[in-house]
């Protein structure tokens, strides 16, 4: 299991160090970057019918930077994905750090390429077996550019876009995507954890979640006892903020938004075949409706989302020295 406590003390000085002197030497290129994915609704779906899907051009934008001694050097990539709201100011804070990092960033865009905007209340136009999807086709692309290391790419995500950064980690869905590329490691804040897998095979590329202790849309209880779960077949740990909601590293205050669902009255089983059953009935679903008839048994409307200052100055750091260490040393 990876320690970051005492390397965060090491390499804060270092980065902005690092920050000046690479200011003055790199510019930055971006680049719509597009790709066929599919829709799949259910992790089954990718699972068992990949092939029978239809296809989707998906798109993102590729930031670069360029180092003018050295037009060919080769980057580390973060692969950044949003939640239900699509991307906000907090999550391209993030990108904008490990651009100043020397880090390469793609900001998917699997809302936008479907004509969404947001899935807050309905979970079900655009599910994370679809972004994971998206998320190894992007990969598979990008790792073709000349100027992404394709083995030093990481996924990172925010609420649904966490849940895909984790479960991008669940080795039966990953395996049946691609077997030739990986996620060097996963970074996952306050994704939705109320699964409980069949299947415990998990990457062994290092995977974080970081979420709050008062998240009452995607609660931290569930995801303490995943980490319990798996630790010991995964290099997976956990961070959690003392009082801090949803978004705890947006700087918007505390609100209450009634139309999302939360989720912390539930616990769902996963087959190994990438089934999420209802609670009690133990039916999949596998469809919108089926989804919604699940949902009835432990959803409510009405979650708190918002940031928190303490834990915003704290997650920043270690999400730097979490990619500094996973993807640069």
């Amino acid at each position: 299991m990876y320690k970051l406590n005492l390397f965060i003390l090491k390499t804060t000085i270092a980065l902005f160090t690092f920050f000046l002197s690479f200011s003055l030497l790199a510019q930055f290129q971006q680049e719509e970057i597009y790709f066929e994915s599919a829709n799949p609704f259910s992790l089954s779906d990718v699972i068992l019918h990949l092939d029978e899907l239809e296809t989707q051009s998906v798109y993102g934008q590729l930031t670069l930077p360029i180092d003018s001694r050295n037009p060919q050097k080769k980057y580390p990539l973060v692969i950044g994905v949003a939640g239900s709201l699509g991307w906000r100011q907090h999550h391209k804070d993030y990108m904008k750090m490990y651009q100043d990092m020397g880090i390469a960033t793609f900001e998917l865009n699997s809302f936008k390429s479907r004509g969404i905007t947001s899935t807050v209340g309905s979970q079900d136009q655009v599910t994370i077996a679809g972004i994971i999807l998206d998320a190894y086709r992007a990969l598979e692309k990008l790792a073709q550019h000349p100027n992404i290391d394709p083995e030093k790419v990481s996924i990172t995500g925010w609420s649904l876009g966490g849940g895909v950064s984790l479960f991008s980690a669940w080795l039966p869905l990953k395996n049946a995507i691609t077997t030739k590329y990986s996620f060097a490691s996963h970074l996952a804040f306050y994704p939705p954890c109320f699964i409980n897998p069949e299947n415990l095979e998990f990457s062994q590329a290092p995977i974080h979640i970081l979420i709050g202790e008062a998240d009452n849309w995607t609660p931290a209880i569930p995801c303490k006892s995943l980490v319990n779960t798996i630790a010991g077949k995964a290099n997976i740990d956990i961070t959690i903020y003392p009082e801090a909601h949803h978004g705890f590293d947006s700087e918007a205050p505390v609100v209450r938004n009634e139309n999302a669902y939360s989720f912390k009255d539930c616990l769902f089983d996963l087959t190994a075949e990438g089934d999420i059953l209802m609670n009690y009935l133990k039916l999949p679903m596998d469809s919108p409706l089926m989804q919604k008839i699940g949902f009835l048994f432990c959803v409510e409307r009405g979650v708190n989302i918002g940031g928190s200052p303490t834990a915003r100055a704290q997650s920043m750091p270690f999400s730097a020295a979490f990619m500094e260490q996973t993807l640069k040393q």
